[in-house]
């Protein structure tokens, strides 16, 4: 140790320019803690930030996919009842400018819907699929208000008549009171006096159909004898 202490000694003044070297050494690791540590919250504040932005894109994807669901219930309101679409025959009319706008806005929304919200990973596709559900909204809402403006007043008098019948039939053949036979009959003049005035949709025959065939069974039951 002696040598240690005879250069020291002899040096001592090395002392003021070394911890002047020690101290701005130190300030320097202390300035680049601050900086590490700076960069680190700055990160976690942008992770925290995009997990909001992401959590917000789903909330509004869902929000627009039960937009998009709210107006297909409405539309199946028509589609599923026979008795609408006779009373409404524009909503399935496709010689009217706006029920082919709907119907097209429809389609274009339901080929953009993601089979869940996480699917949607782009402000662009988000954009897109906002644009088309506000569409497919606004183009139902104005086909829906000139159907219930409009009503039947676009048919001839005799093509009325025919649609009053059809109405009167349809109730007939979903009466649980007439007897299958009746049913059955009424059903089918329906279909006559509705056939070239409405197209009806495959859905709306198909749940008809399917109504009728429930009645006829059970009527079936109720009339086989017991054993």
């Amino acid at each position: 140790m002696d040598p240690f202490f005879n250069f020291v000694s002899h040096n001592w003044w090395l002392v003021f320019p070394m911890s002047a070297l020690l101290g701005s050494w130190a300030r320097s690791w202390t300035k680049a803690s601050e900086r590490r540590h700076r960069r680190k919250v700055e990160l976690y504040g942008l992770k925290n930030q995009q997990a909001e932005v992401e959590q917000a894109s789903r909330r509004e994807v869902q929000a627009l996919v039960d937009a998009h669901e709210a107006v297909n219930r409405r539309w199946l309101d028509y589609e599923l009842d026979i008795g609408k679409l006779i009373d409404f025959p524009v909503m399935t009319d496709v010689r009217e400018p706006l029920t082919v706008a709907f119907l097209r806005a429809k389609r274009e929304a339901d080929g953009l819907r993601p089979d869940a919200p996480e699917h949607i990973v782009t402000a662009a596709r988000l954009g897109e699929y906002r644009a088309a559900v506000r569409g497919f909204e606004l183009a139902f809402e104005v086909a829906e208000r000139e159907a219930r403006r409009i009503k039947d007043s676009n048919f001839t008098g005799p093509e009325r008549a025919r649609l009053a019948t059809a109405r009167k039939l349809l109730r007939i053949a979903s009466d649980a009171a007439a007897t299958p036979a009746e049913r059955q009959t009424a059903y089918k003049r329906a279909r006559r006096e509705l056939d070239g005035l409405i197209v009806l949709p495959e859905a709306t025959l198909a749940a008809l159909e399917e109504k009728l065939a429930g009645m006829l069974d059970a009527g079936a039951g109720r009339g086989a004898p017991s054993g």
